[in-house]
């Protein structure tokens, strides 16, 4: 089954700044990481892959060699089925505790 992916306004500006900071250093690998992190989200929609959040409610998909983890979670549309709502993207590297986002 096919489900819409969207993305918050939260979890575009984790990305956006995810992204800007890789291309300070290195602009070919920023839009690597775009491509492949927008495959993966796109990938969603079809197959919702990912562990138990560390949020209830929530799964968290890490992206293998990519420093970010999409945090989404399955909602129920009106109309019926399913969408994928992203609602952070978290640098690989942060540590948080469960039951919270990382902040800033």
């Amino acid at each position: 089954m096919k489900r819409r992916v969207v993305w918050s306004n939260t979890a575009s500006d984790d990305y956006f700044a995810i992204l800007r900071h890789i291309a300070e250093e290195d602009p070919d690998a920023a839009q690597r990481v775009a491509d492949r992190t927008e495959s993966a989200a796109a990938g969603l929609s079809n197959f919702a892959t990912g562990r138990a959040g560390r949020v209830t409610g929530t799964y968290e998909k890490v992206l293998p060699g990519l420093p970010c983890i999409l945090a989404y979670e399955l909602v129920s549309r009106p109309e019926g089925g399913e969408m994928v709502a992203i609602l952070h993207v978290i640098r690989g590297a942060r540590d948080w505790p469960a039951e919270e986002w990382p902040s800033g």
